[in-house]
């Protein structure tokens, strides 16, 4: 039986739209509001999640150490040093998504779900088999898309796959997105909507300061005050149920 947390996965329908990024911005700011948040990176082989937190030193068991019972998931995750109430689980480096028993997986999702508010999965980028192991289990999806018609084209798709495993609550997010090359072209927010088919969850503008907390090795959260940083804190703040303005 499931517990009382919310599993939400983020995801993206192709590489390069700042999923990860999205990932440790919006687990960070939920942290922040002061619900107990668990961030797990599921991109099996390709793990980056620790990286964005800032957290790769922690990176040392991931969640296939507690799938085989090695350790507990207590003693494979880590809390953050500087953020109370996040906490991080490692995905394997050396695995394929194939390996992952999906019942052992769903238990261990259960058994966080008892003792988080949120778990937030970070979803590999694509439609193939670690996609849908990550995805399969969530109550929410947040799909991550920039407004080039392929990125949009490729939210569509994953809209539809989404759909497929049972996932009823969808939400966009728009990624760096640029206001100037948006009007250049007569670009607005409704044409990014109906392209990709979900509800929009939110905004977030092009901001260097997001490439640069990174190359700082520290979360957006910590580096930043305003531009992309309250952004994803409105985004956080609606995906934990407030009603608030795009």
């Amino acid at each position: 039986m499931r517990g009382t947390g919310k599993l939400i996965v983020i995801t993206s329908g192709k590489g390069g739209t700042g999923k990860t990024t999205t990932t440790a911005a919006v687990s960070s700011c939920l942290a922040a509001l002061g619900h107990r948040t668990l961030a797990i990176d599921c991109d099996i082989g390709l793990r980056n999640l620790d990286v964005s937190l800032a957290m790769s030193d922690f990176a040392v068991k991931d969640f296939l150490d507690v799938l085989s019972g090695e350790v507990e998931l207590a003693d494979a995750m880590h809390e953050h040093p500087h953020i109370p109430n996040l906490f991080f689980l490692a995905a394997p480096a050396f695995a394929a998504p194939e390996d992952i028993p999906p019942d052992k997986l769903h238990n261990m999702l259960d058994l966080a779900r008892e003792s988080f508010d949120y778990v937030i999965i970070d979803c590999p980028a694509g439609l193939g088999a670690g996609f849908r192991l990550a995805a399969s289990y969530a109550d929410l999806a947040v799909i991550v898309a920039t407004g080039d018609a392929s990125s949009l084209r490729d939210a569509s798709r994953a809209v539809t796959e989404l759909s497929e495993l049972g996932i009823a609550e969808i939400r966009l997010l728009i990624n760096r997105f640029n206001r100037p090359h948006a009007r250049r072209w007569n670009l607005n927010i409704d044409d990014f909507i109906d392209a990709a088919g979900a509800r929009l969850l939110g905004v977030v503008r092009e901001d260097p300061r997001v490439s640069d907390a990174i190359c700082g090795e520290s979360p957006l959260v910590l580096y930043a005050t305003k531009g992309a940083a309250m952004d994803f804190l409105s985004a956080a703040r609606r995906l934990a149920g407030e009603e608030l303005p795009i």
